[in-house]
C-alpha cells in the first residue's frame, strides 16, 4: 500500500509537471550580486589610491607601446609554439565538447538494430530491422541546467585561455627586458674592468719611475680580479636569462636568441581606468564569475535529479522469415509510449549530490573573491612600484653624474701623486654601483609597466586579433 500511495503521488506530480514542461529555467545570479556577496568586506574606492596613469579607459595593444618589433615577434612566436598555450587551447576544445554532450540530451535518441539469420541447407531465415527513438521531457530543467552549466564552464575556460595568452605575452616581455638588462650589465662590467686595467697600468708605471709602490700595484691587480669575477657571473646570468626566454618560445635552450642591445624607452603613463571597471575586464576575474554561474546551474541540476524523469518512446519493426508463416512474409509494427523513472530511495545519494554541488558553489564564490582581491592588489602594487621607480631613476641619474665627476677628479689627483690608489678605487666602485643600480631600476620600470598592463586586464592584441585567435 505504501508503494502504491507513493506511485500515485509521483503520477500526480507528473501530471502537474506535464503542464509546466518547457518552462524557462532560473538564471544564475548577475555579476553585480556575485560581487556584493563575495566582496562584502571590500570597499572598492572610486579611484586608484596610487595616483599614477590616466583615468581613461584601458586601451589594447599595450605591447606596441614599447616600440620594439623584436619583442613583438618573440611574443608571436611564443603564442605559436608555447606548450602551456597549447595545453590551454586543448582545454577550450575539451570544454566545447562537453557543451555538445550536454546539449545532445535535449534531442531525441534514435537507434536501429538489424538482424539476419539463415537455416541449414537453405537460404531462408529470419531477417528484420528494429528502429527505436526516445526523448526525455525536460520537465524540471535538469537537462537544460546541465547544458547551461557546460556553457558557463566553457566560457570560464575560454576566459582562462585569454588570460593565459596575456600572461604569456607579459612573461615573454619581462624575460626579454631582463635578458637585455643582463647584456647591459655585462657592458658596464667590461667598462669597469677596462678602467681597472688602466689603473693597474698607471700603478705599474708609477712604480717604474719611482713614485709608486708594490702595494698599490698589488691592490690594483686584486681589484681587477674582483671585477673579472663579477663579469663572469654577469655573463652566466645573461646566458640563463636567454635560456629562460628560449623556453618560453618553445626553442631549445641554447642561449642564442637575439635581443636588443639596449632597454626600450619607458612609455608614457598609460590609461588605468577605474577600480569599478576592473572586475568586468580582467579575463581571470571573468573566468571566476563564469565558474560561479556554472556551479549555480549544477546545484539546480542536482535538485532536479530528485524529481522523476519522463521519456517519450517510439519504435517500429519489420520482420520477415521463411521459417515461420507470416502474413506476406512480413509483419511491420510500430509503437508509442512513455516511461517514468522516479527515484524512490537511493540511500541519500541524490540529496548528498545537492549538498556537494552547493558546497562547490560556495567554493566558486570564495575563489571569485580571492581572484578579485588579488586583481586589486596587483594594480595598486604595480602603480606604487611605478611611482617609486620613477623617483629612484631620477635620483640615480643625478648620483651617477656626481660619482662620475668625483672619479674624474680622483684620477687626475692620482696621476699627479696627490692621493693613493685606494681613493680612486672607492670612487670607481661607487660609480659602478650607481650605474648598475640605475640599470636595474630602468629594467624594473619596464617589468612593472608590463605587470600593470597585465593587472589592468588590457590586451596586448587588437580587438580584431583577439576575436580571430
Amino acid at each position: 500500500m505504501l508503494v502504491a500511495r507513493t506511485v500515485n503521488r509521483w503520477m500526480l506530480a507528473v501530471g502537474a509537471a506535464g503542464a509546466l514542461a518547457g518552462c524557462a529555467i532560473k538564471g544564475p545570479p548577475p555579476a553585480a550580486d556575485i560581487q556584493r556577496e563575495a566582496l562584502a568586506h571590500t570597499a572598492v574606492p572610486p579611484d586608484w589610491k596610487t595616483k599614477v596613469g590616466l583615468a581613461q579607459p584601458i586601451a589594447d595593444r599595450w605591447l606596441d607601446s614599447f616600440n620594439d618589433p623584436v619583442l613583438i615577434a618573440l611574443v608571436n612566436e611564443a603564442l605559436a609554439y608555447s606548450a602551456d598555450i597549447k595545453v590551454a587551447a586543448a582545454r577550450v576544445e575539451q570544454a566545447a565538447g562537453y557543451v555538445k554532450v550536454a546539449s545532445a540530451t535535449l534531442f531525441p535518441a534514435v537507434g536501429v538494430i538489424a538482424h539476419a539469420g539463415g537455416k541449414s541447407g537453405g537460404d531462408g531465415g529470419l531477417q528484420g530491422i528494429f528502429l527505436n527513438a526516445s526523448l526525455e521531457l525536460d520537465v524540471w530543467g535538469r537537462v537544460r541546467y546541465g547544458q547551461a552549466a557546460a556553457e558557463y564552464q566553457f566560457a570560464s575556460v575560454d576566459a582562462d585561455y585569454a588570460y593565459a595568452r596575456q600572461s604569456l605575452a607579459a612573461v615573454v616581455a619581462k624575460s626579454y627586458f631582463l635578458a637585455i638588462e643582463a647584456g647591459s650589465q655585462r657592458a658596464i662590467a667590461r667598462d669597469v674592468l677596462g678602467s681597472s686595467d688602466e689603473l693597474l697600468r698607471l700603478s705599474q708605471e708609477r712604480l717604474r719611475i719611482g713614485v709608486g709602490d708594490e702595494q698599490a700595484v698589488a691592490e690594483a691587480r686584486a681589484n681587477g680580479g674582483t671585477y673579472r669575477d663579477a663579469l663572469r657571473q654577469i655573463e652566466y646570468s645573461r646566458e640563463q636569462a636567454l635560456r629562460a626566454l628560449e623556453l618560453l618560445l618553445g626553442r631549445y635552450p641554447a642561449a642564442e636568441v637575439a635581443v636588443a642591445q639596449q632597454l626600450a624607452t619607458m612609455p608614457a603613463p598609460p590609461p588605468v581606468g577605474l577600480p569599478s571597471e576592473l572586475l568586468e575586464r580582467r579575463p581571470d576575474v571573468i573566468a571566476a564569475e563564469r565558474r560561479v554561474a556554472a556551479a549555480f546551474d549544477r546545484v539546480e541540476e542536482a535538485k532536479a535529479a530528485l524529481l522523476p524523469r519522463i521519456s517519450l518512446t517510439a519504435g517500429g519493426s519489420n520482420v520477415s522469415s521463411d521459417l515461420f508463416v507470416l502474413k506476406d512474409h512480413s509483419n511491420p509494427m510500430w509503437s508509442l509510449g512513455a516511461n517514468l523513472i522516479a527515484p524512490l530511495y537511493q540511500g541519500g545519494a541524490l540529496r548528498a549530490q545537492v549538498e556537494i554541488r552547493t558546497a562547490e558553489q560556495k567554493l566558486a564564490v570564495a575563489d571569485y573573491a580571492r581572484i578579485a582581491q588579488r586583481a586589486f592588489s596587483e594594480v595598486e602594487s604595480a602603480l606604487s612600484a611605478e611611482a617609486a621607480l620613477r623617483d629612484r631613476a631620477a635620483i640615480l641619474s643625478d648620483n651617477i653624474n656626481d660619482n662620475q665627476r668625483a672619479l674624474d677628479l680622483a684620477q687626475i689627483q692620482f696621476k699627479v701623486g696627490k692621493i693613493d690608489l685606494r681613493v680612486v678605487q672607492q670612487r670607481q666602485l661607487a660609480l659602478y654601483g650607481a650605474r648598475t643600480t640605475r640599470l636595474q631600476v630602468q629594467s624594473e620600470q619596464l617589468v612593472q609597466r608590463v605587470n600593470l598592463y597585465l593587472a589592468l586586464g588590457g590586451s596586448f592584441e587588437t580587438a580584431d586579433n583577439a576575436a580571430m585567435r
